[in-house]
């Protein structure tokens, strides 16, 4: 408790008895009376050979329990270990090289390190450092290709993270960094730690191949990372039919199921080799395992395939369809629960272009929007 606010009364003996009131404030004063804490207690730490000097080997952490001017900054020094200046030790804590190691001359060093606190009489820590020399990289980093697909309403992409770079190094220490070419910065950024890709707003339709790599430090692997951008128009969504799949996850349809699934579809509904099939979004049912998928055909020469169309095409071939997946439902209407009698049911869809949902695998990511179903009872 760094304080005390009391009220003192002071109160006389005549009749009627008179009082007043004063405030006293007791400050407690922190005396520097605890030692900086290392955390762990000791290090060990890895630097791959022929690294460049300056190359960040560890972060010291250090606290302190006493208050703030007893405390930060703290005062690092290297004791012993470093007869040769192998090494430098910045104010933050951070453990540089200040030499280029080789593997053949030593494997190891073993440092004590001293931190000191900012108080009066100073209060002191020591930490021991396990410094391994290991044999730099040999093995390249893989990289597996990765395809994006982003359908969108329009103009109206709201930008962010639509897929994730998968990479492996048989290095076990070595740290991966990914970049981008700078002239794609405008339209896309790579997290360089994980791999994530971001897409910025407003993507027009089209095609985008990224020049992106990824580095271990020695070596630097291209990879190969395309992005597709459908934009949706409003006809489209009058159009739609929904295949309901039964016990798959989104990621799982995309991943396994969706190219095989789209090119039987192709070949099951489509008339012309011109025609064209829209993925519009996929989307889990609320409280089951079943995944909607909606799509639509666009004809060559002009306009939609009607649902109806679409559904008997689907109904006569649904056994070669479920060659590839399990389907659970073909809709066109979604009235369950809805007792229309005499009149008759109406669906109308939404598209939320604000609310997307990514889908990423290793090889696969899909973006699409978030769609939602109104039906009502009509005359």
């Amino acid at each position: 408790i760094s304080g005390y606010s009391l009220i003192i009364q002071a109160r006389d003996s005549g009749t009627p008895p008179l009082s007043s009131s004063v405030t006293v404030n007791v400050d407690i004063s922190d005396v520097n009376d605890n030692s900086p804490v290392f955390t762990p207690a000791n290090y060990t730490a890895v630097i791959q050979e022929n690294k460049p000097v300056g190359t960040s080997i560890l972060q010291l952490v250090v606290t302190d329990k006493d208050s703030f001017h007893n405390g930060p900054p703290f005062t690092f020094t290297i004791l012993t270990g470093n007869e040769e200046e192998e090494f430098t030790l910045d104010p933050h804590g951070v453990l540089r090289s200040a030499v280029i190691f080789k593997h053949m001359v030593s494997t190891e060093y073993v440092l004590c390190v001293q931190a000191k606190d900012s108080g009066k009489p100073q209060q002191v820590s020591h930490t021991y450092v396990q410094v391994r020399v290991i044999e730099e990289s040999i093995h390249k980093p893989t990289a597996i290709p990765l395809e994006i697909f982003i359908v969108t309403m329009e103009d109206d992409f709201p930008g962010g993270v639509i897929g994730k770079i998968h990479a492996t190094d048989q290095d076990v220490y070595d740290v991966l960094t990914y970049t981008l070419k700078s002239e794609q910065k405008s339209l896309f950024k790579v997290n360089s730690h994980d791999g994530k890709i971001i897409a910025l707003g407003g993507l027009d339709n089209g095609k985008y191949v990224l020049n992106v790599s990824v580095s271990d430090g020695r070596f630097q692997v291209p990879i190969d990372v395309v992005v597709h951008v459908e934009q949706l128009l409003q006809e489209m969504l009058q159009n739609t039919v929904t295949i309901r799949f039964e016990n798959v996850s989104p990621e799982d349809f995309v991943g396994l199921h969706m190219h095989g699934f789209r090119r039987t579809l192709r070949n099951t509904v489509l008339s012309q080799k011109q025609d064209s099939l829209h993925i519009i979004s996929i989307q889990p049912v609320a409280g089951s395992s079943q995944l909607d998928m909606l799509f639509a055909v666009q004809m060559h020469s002009s306009g939609f395939y009607k649902p109806a169309y679409l559904i008997q095409k689907l109904t006569n071939a649904r056994r070669h369809l479920e060659n590839v997946i399990r389907i659970s439902a073909i809709l066109e209407k979604n009235c369950s629960g809805l007792d229309c009698q005499e009149q008759h049911c109406e669906q109308s869809l939404s598209i939320d272009s604000h609310s997307l949902m990514t889908y990423s695998t290793a090889r696969i990511s899909f973006v699409c929007p978030r769609f939602y179903r109104n039906v009502r009872c009509m005359c």
